[in-house]
C-alpha cells in the first residue's frame, strides 16, 4: 500500500503533498505515543502501589465471590481463581497491557483443569467473555488518549464506559449460559 501511494503520488506530481503529509504524521504519532507513555507510567506505577499497599488484594477479596459464582466448577482456592482475581482487577482500571500475563496465567491454569485438553472447557469460554468485555470502572488508556489530543475533559467517559461494560459483560455471560445449556459447545 505503501509502494501504491508513492507511486501514485509520484505519477500524479504530488510527491511533496505526500512527504509533507508522511512527516505530519509522523509528528502526531509522536505526541500521540509520548502522551500515552507518560498516562501509562503513571498508571502502572498507581496500579504497582495499589498492590504493594493491599488494595487489589482487598478488591480482589469484595470482588471473590461473584467470581467463584460465575466459576463454580473450578476449585475455589486454586492459582486459576487467583489468576482469573488479579486479571479481572487490573482490567478494571483498564490496564490492559497489565492484565494479559495473569490473563495468560489463568487460561494456562484452567487448561490443567481441563479434562479435553483439544476443547476449551466452559470455564475458559466464560474467562474470555469476561477478558474480552471487562468491566471497566478507570478506563485509564482512553483516558489517557483523550487527554493527549487535547480533550477538555477526558475523564467523561467514565461513567459510560462503566454501563456499557457491565450490559457487555452480563450480555456475555448469559450467551455463555445459553450455549453451555446446549451441551457447552461453543
Amino acid at each position: 500500500m505503501i509502494a501504491l501511494a508513492i507511486a501514485l503520488a509520484a505519477t500524479n506530481g504530488n510527491l511533496e503533498v505526500l512527504n509533507k503529509e508522511i512527516f505530519a504524521s509522523l509528528k502526531s504519532s509522536l505526541e500521540l505515543a509520548l502522551g500515552l507513555l507518560g498516562s501509562m507510567m503513571l498508571w502502572c506505577g498507581t496500579i504497582k502501589v495499589a498492590e504493594k499497599s493491599g488494595m487489589l488484594k482487598k478488591l480482589g477479596k469484595l470482588i471473590g465471590p461473584i467470581i467463584r459464582l460465575i466459576f463454580h466448577d473450578i476449585p475455589k482456592e486454586g492459582e486459576a481463581i487467583g489468576s482469573i482475581t488479579m486479571n479481572i482487577t487490573s482490567n478494571m482500571f483498564g490496564l490492559g497491557n497489565a492484565a494479559t500475563p495473569m490473563g495468560l496465567k489463568a487460561i494456562s491454569e484452567l487448561q490443567k483443569l481441563n479434562n479435553n485438553k483439544n476443547t476449551a472447557s466452559n470455564a475458559m469460554c466464560r474467562f474470555l467473555v469476561i477478558n474480552s468485555a471487562p468491566i471497566c470502572i478507570m478506563p485509564s488508556t482512553v483516558i489517557s488518549i483523550r487527554a493527549s489530543l487535547g480533550s477538555n475533559n477526558p475523564g467523561v467517559i467514565i461513567l459510560p464506559s462503566i454501563i456499557v461494560s457491565i450490559i457487555a459483560i452480563i450480555t456475555g455471560l448469559i450467551c455463555c449460559r445459553i450455549f453451555e445449556g446446549k451441551g457447552g459447545i461453543y
